[in-house]
């Protein structure tokens, strides 16, 4: 006697089938993993603020609470800005390690038929993962930025965030006057729009703020009338801590800002991989809107 198989139930047979695993996305968790690997064995090494270099005391940059400044040489004025880097939600600044380096290896540039360096100072900062507040962090930066700003004798800086390191920056920028300091705000996976993704989002404040629909995200979809800084940012369609995806772009009518899709990785390797280095260098080195360059067009992309 043949068998026949039963009919499934009806339940059960209005079930999605679970989403096929695409190879891309495969690729990228692999490599989430290797990069998180990697990041937890060198993690240690960035617990200590970095070490700054000796200020000499020249001068006094008015408005910097005393901090003593380098005199605006004609080398500081050639020079680019200093760019600082900003990390996310409990992390250190050992997360920028091969970033930092990329910038520090690329710093230079061809110009007027001949070789000419243009060094770039980099610092890394450090914020304690009991902040609770990206109001309190964002007015700690800018305390920061002053201080540089003041010990190297520039007026603004670059600044470099990943994930909640660029949230924090952003409100720096839009919401407490930090676009007179800021240059160039460049954001990796950073969720300008609020994720739906925020682990601990019932335990800890600060990545409470991360959701939409937050205080600070709704503060930040305010009118931003005059805003001097431009924004980069870098968005994956793979990042699986952002959601939606898009939720990393800026998009907001007042800011001067583009876009740039990255393809085939995930949240933790935009601060490592060498093409999205590559496409950051290009960022801080390209002149902002209204010095030697029209503005961009919002949106760029990256393999």
């Amino acid at each position: 006697m043949k068998l026949l198989p039963l009919p499934p139930p009806p339940l059960l047979s209005r079930l999605p089938r679970p989403p096929r695993l695409s190879s891309a996305l495969l690729g990228a968790t692999v490599l989430e993993l290797a990069v998180l690997a990697g990041h937890l064995a060198v993690y240690p090494f960035g617990l200590t603020p970095e070490r700054r270099p000796p200020t000499r005391p020249t001068g006094t940059e008015p408005g910097s609470g005393g901090a003593t400044a380098l005199p605006a040489t004609a080398t500081t004025v050639a020079a680019p800005p200093p760019v600082v880097l900003l990390h996310g939600f409990i992390d250190n600044r050992s997360v920028f390690l091969l970033l930092r380096r990329a910038l520090i290896r690329n710093g230079h540039d061809h110009g007027h038929g001949h070789h000419r360096h243009r060094h770039r100072h980099l610092e890394s900062l450090n914020y304690s993962p009991l902040t609770r507040d990206i109001r309190a962090a964002a007015g700690l930066l800018g305390r920061h930025v002053e201080e540089i700003c003041a010990r190297t004798g520039h007026h603004r800086v670059d600044i470099v965030g990943h994930s909640l390191g660029g949230l924090i920056a952003r409100y720096y920028v839009q919401r407490l006057g930090g676009d007179r300091r800021v240059r160039t705000l460049v954001t990796l996976g950073t969720p300008h729009g609020g994720t739906a993704v925020a682990p601990g989002a019932g335990i800890h404040p600060i990545v409470r703020q991360m959701r939409a629909g937050s205080s600070v995200i709704e503060e930040l979809r305010a009118p931003a009338p005059g805003c001097r800084t431009r924004f980069v940012s870098f968005w994956s369609e793979l990042d699986q801590v952002m959601v939606p995806a898009d939720t990393a772009c800026v998009d907001h009518p007042d800011l001067d800002a583009v876009n740039v899709r990255v393809t085939g990785i995930g949240h933790l390797a935009l601060p490592v991989h060498p093409t999205v280095a590559a496409a950051i260098r290009e960022a801080l080195d390209a002149p902002v809107t209204g010095e030697d360059t029209a503005p961009a067009d919002g949106a760029a992309s990256v393999a």
